[in-house]
């Protein structure tokens, strides 16, 4: 009725954990072997402006038994919000899978 708090924020990708406000992980598996491969990234040293007013984190993506290649990139919103996942020879595993 009343919007007396702001906007909502909103939902957190079911693909990227955020452990602090600096820092975040994903885990992907590889498509041809099936292996998991985590990645921890952070706000100052990781994550890159886009050209749309965002933000974003690619990273290359090599498994290390099998040497499985791939990409995956996470866009940001302007307040470093997850607003969609992609990969290219990976998936993505959802955090409730892997959370301790």
């Amino acid at each position: 009725m009343f919007n007396l708090f702001g906007k909502r924020k909103a939902p957190a990708s079911p693909y990227v954990k955020q452990d602090d406000p600096q820092t975040f992980r994903v885990r992907v598996r590889t498509r041809p072997h099936g292996e998991v491969v985590e990645f921890r990234f952070t706000k100052a040293a990781h994550i890159g402006a886009d050209d749309e007013g965002g933000y974003l984190f690619r990273k290359s993506v090599v498994s290390p038994s099998h040497f499985d290649r791939g990409e995956l990139l996470v866009r940001f919103d302007s307040r470093y919000n997850v607003t969609a996942t992609e990969g290219e020879g990976v998936e993505f595993i959802p955090v409730r899978e892997w959370e301790d």
